[in-house]
């Protein structure tokens, strides 16, 4: 049996970085190190990275590249090569819950970016000066509210739509055609446009003389300046191990698909180090050098602070769009720093699809246009319950389950399957083989040991402080119970039909059968 292959390793990689950078990147960090003690966070971001980060990706690409070779390129099937146990296949349902579940909310917000991308360019929201203003914008957008910007979510729709389709004719074009050459286009596109609104926002010194606090210079100081105190809080630590989780794509079973496609002696180690370095630099240097220096010299660092204590969106969809409109060629950076994220956000948003339409192919013998069809009106019609139950906290509860605890706790599963179960040796073996350079032996021992050490301590300091509140609903209001219970049920359901699917695949054989594959 021929299984389709990546094109160029180079294509592989970025591949693998457009799956790894993505909203995160320009959103979430710079508000997580803002708020979470600046430089001080970063102390844990980088003890993480080391700990937990580089580790699973190399974990995820070994056990992806192992199973693919053998005819299975999703987790059931993986954990059952690694694990003969009957209990193995149904662990692996989380590989395809997590991802498919995050790709329901994940998508909306993907084709918000699109939709500002455009109203940069014509001025739609040219006007609205004050963080008032731009949020009755997005509200009126996402159809929350009728004001004289919208009257409907028509907008909206259109560009929802619009990303659906695109993300459904990358998957549909399949490996080669679809996912790399995006990646061969679209990574590059997304590294240029963000060096160059990076050169911008440093050009832009102090844009009011009469307000010298308020500068670029401040604002990087603001990020990066550390307060030692901060590593005193047990939540900066989680916050930096979270982000780490979040940046790198690690723990949804989307690598591990995506490396099912490499043949059997392909480099992981080399390609692992390079996608966290691409994604490193999207973040870090990319990430942490535009949206809160620019807001900093704009608004002043205490509104700043106020801004990285919400909502992300706050941060991208109502600032940013305020301070374009000061700036020269306003329009087009507007344009540049919204199309750069919908580019990272589809580069992201087509490999959570991927696990499940490769198990449909590997498991059901489904064809791709069979596979991707299914998946696409599937998730399509979840969405738009995150679409018109935004405001009740619908896509918040799917966000924590999913991309937050669930991705923990599936990193947790895999790196004790694969290095205490399936053992330790092997696991290096499959690491190291083929490796283009040489993987520190100390990572032998961090990986069996520390690593999975890391994500128990992050597991128990949750569920001690937490797991009875969010379970209870403490801090979800009475009326929007009904729909955080409703995003539950949709999460329950897609857990059954993957259990029910994957009990199928095992009685027709396919779980258990090691297929030879060129």
């Amino acid at each position: 049996m021929e299984r389709e292959r990546w094109g160029t390793k180079i294509g592989l990689i970025l591949a693998l970085a457009g799956n790894a950078v993505g909203l995160g990147n320009f959103l979430r960090f710079p508000v997580q190190a803002a708020g979470n003690g600046g430089g001080a966070f970063m102390i844990p971001y980088f003890i993480a990275l080391i700990l937990v980060g580089i580790p699973l990706m190399w974990t995820e690409l070994s056990m992806g590249r192992f199973g693919g070779h053998r005819g299975h390129g999703t987790m059931p099937g993986i954990f059952q090569l690694l694990w003969r146990h009957p209990v193995a296949k149904y662990l692996g349902v989380l590989g395809l819950l997590l991802p498919i579940t995050v790709f329901i909310y994940y998508l909306v917000v993907e084709s918000w970016t699109l939709g500002f991308s455009f109203f940069s360019l014509v001025g739609k929201y040219n006007g609205a000066t004050t963080q008032e203003a731009m949020g009755g914008f997005l509200r009126g957008y996402q159809g929350i509210a009728r004001n004289d910007y919208f009257n409907g979510m028509y907008w909206a729709y259109f560009f929802f739509i619009a990303t659906a389709a695109i993300n459904y004719i990358v998957l549909r074009r399949g490996i080669r055609g679809g996912i790399e050459k995006l990646a061969n286009i679209g990574m590059p596109l997304l590294i240029v446009m963000a060096i160059a609104l990076v050169v911008r926002v440093l050009s832009l010194g102090t844009p009011d003389p009469s307000k010298p606090d308020q500068s670029v210079l401040n604002g990087l100081g603001f990020i990066w300046n550390p307060d030692f105190g901060a590593l005193r809080n047990p939540k900066v630590w989680l916050a930096a191990a979270g982000q780490i989780f979040f940046t790198l794509s690690v723990g949804f079973g989307a690598i591990q698909a995506y490396s099912s496609y490499l043949r059997k002696d392909d480099d992981v180690a080399l390609s692992g180090i390079a996608t966290v370095s691409t994604n490193e630099f999207c973040e870090v240097i990319c990430g942490g050098t535009i949206a809160i220096p620019i807001a900093c010299a704009f608004f002043g660092i205490a509104a700043t602070q106020t801004i990285a204590q919400g909502s992300s969106f706050n941060l991208a969809f109502q600032s940013m769009p305020i301070v374009f409109q000061h700036l020269p060629l306003g329009n087009i950076f507007g344009f540049m720093w919204f199309f750069l994220l919908f580019i990272a956000g589809v580069t992201s948003s087509v490999a959570l699809t991927l696990p499940a339409v490769t198990f449909f192919m590997d498991e059901l013998g489904w064809t791709r246009k069979k596979a991707v069809n299914v998946i696409s009106i599937f998730t399509f019609a979840a969405s738009n319950l995150v679409i018109f139950f935004l405001v009740h906290g619908f896509m918040d509860e799917l966000d924590f389950w999913a991309g937050t605890f669930g991705v923990v706790l599936l990193a947790f599963i895999e790196i004790v399957v694969f290095f205490w179960v399936f053992g330790k040796d092997k696991a290096w073996e499959e690491i190291t083989r083929g490796a283009e350079i040489k993987v520190p032996s100390i990572f032998k021992f961090i990986m069996k040991y520390v690593t999975p050490l890391f994500l128990v301590a992050i597991l128990a300091t949750w569920a001690k402080s937490d797991l009875i509140k969010v379970l209870r609903m403490d801090a979800v209001s009475p009326e929007n119970r009904p729909y955080v219970w409703g995003a539950r049920a949709l999460m329950l359901a897609i857990i059954a039909g993957f259990t029910i699917l994957v009990a199928i695949a095992s009685r027709r054989g396919g779980l258990s059968k090691e297929r030879n594959v060129i």
